[in-house]
């Protein structure tokens, strides 16, 4: 062969490797930035969790030193039921999404309607150290959501930037963003002196 037919081979070859390993790279850059979205969404469900555990504990308290009824209770049982729904990242719509934060907001406000029928355990010190857990709590949620929406503008802007799209070919649909509600920007405190919510 001549000279110049293996140099065309071997820049053939060598553009084909690059391109290759440029795919590779893709590819393997939506894996890492998927299962980012996965592990920060758990993240969001752990903090969740660690709210549910905590009023859980503060109403077996107050169902401890108050004459709960069972009314309340019921109420109670069925926001929680709602706000421990599971969500897949690799599935859930942005109404998935807007369901499951419904869903957290009213076992918040089935929480605060049984602490504002039994104004008694608001002053005691176990309820005021609950306080204090509770607004590290929803610190801990917002971080979570929003690290978990960085996650997702990762994930998203690089699936869908040219020719990342056209390699990855639709494999990785774009993701729902978490948006809070309007008017949540504050974190909801209540007013236990006047049992009123701000």
């Amino acid at each position: 062969m001549k000279r110049n037919t293996l140099i065309t081979i071997g820049v053939i070859v060598g553009l084909v490797v690059i391109i290759i390993i440029w795919i590779i790279n893709i590819n393997n850059g939506m894996v890492n930035r998927n299962q980012a979205v996965k592990n920060t969404w758990a993240k969001v469900e752990s903090q969740y969790q660690r709210r549910m555990d905590l009023y859980e504990s503060e109403i077996n308290t107050i169902k401890g030193s108050a004459d709960f009824e069972q009314k309340t209770l019921t109420q109670v049982i069925a926001a929680r039921s709602g706000a421990n729904m599971k969500l897949d990242p690799d599935k859930f719509t942005a109404d998935d999404l807007q369901k499951y934060q419904a869903a957290q907001a009213q076992y918040k406000t089935a929480f605060n309607l049984v602490v504002e029928q039994y104004p008694q355990i608001k002053t005691t010190e176990q309820f005021m150290q609950f306080e204090q857990q509770e607004e590290g709590t929803e610190n801990r949620i917002n971080k979570a959501r929003n690290d978990f929406n960085d996650a997702v503008i990762d994930y998203n802007t690089f699936s869908q930037r040219f020719p990342n799209s056209i390699f990855l070919g639709g494999r990785y649909p774009e993701k729902a963003y978490f948006q809070a509600d309007e008017g949540a920007s504050k974190n909801p405190k209540i007013d236990f002196s006047s049992g009123s919510q701000k």
